[in-house]
């Protein structure tokens, strides 16, 4: 009976020691992931064409890195993958970025939004050159407001802007409200 008690003590701590072991490494795993997300963003947000007009988002699992969005320009396609690309711990990237068709038709809508947004009060301050809060999305006529915003006011004038301008088919706002801090 002393032998089978002592196997099943010494089997219950080397259970404990194995749980414990698995979720140190899973938080360690999620450290690590959460850590190479920072590093993507990071990297995308510098691409040198990036602007108010693309938006790419990604995911990552493990070491890879899936890029999905639109952009105007294949170069911020090809620029985000070789960007990610070179970021340790990137073991592949899975580059389905879009894309969208050149045509003066959605840059006149592209044009257009963006100039009425910039002379209403106090939403051009989403526009900015660099590293806008707002991302405007022109897909042949169809707009997308992508991005954030800080609060309803805000979003709902965005919203009747974009379904005001000239040409353009429908809307989507995907804005998100309040997960900035204000510039």
């Amino acid at each position: 009976m002393n032998k089978f008690v002592y196997f099943l003590a010494l089997s219950l701590i080397t259970f404990s020691f194995s749980v414990a072991d698995a979720n140190a490494q899973d938080s360690s795993n999620f450290a690590s992931s959460l850590n190479l997300a920072k590093q993507v963003e990071k990297s995308i947000l510098k691409l040198p064409r990036y602007e108010v007009f693309d938006n790419i988002d990604f995911s990552v699992n493990g070491g890879v890195v899936t890029l999905t969005g639109k952009v105007r320009n294949a170069i911020n396609k090809s620029d985000a993958e070789g960007s990610v690309k070179r970021i340790p711990g990137v073991a592949r990237v899975v580059n389905k970025i879009e894309v969208l068709p050149v045509g003066s038709f959605d840059d006149r809508i592209r044009r257009d939004l963006y100039a009425t947004l910039s002379r209403s009060g106090g939403l051009s301050r989403y526009l900015w050159t660099v590293n806008p809060d707002v991302r405007l999305i022109v897909d042949s006529g169809h707009i997308t407001l992508e991005g954030s915003v800080y609060n309803q006011g805000d979003y709902n004038m965005m919203n009747i802007i974009a379904k005001s301008v000239p040409g353009a088919f429908t809307v989507t706002n995907n804005l998100s409200i309040g997960d900035r801090t204000p510039r």
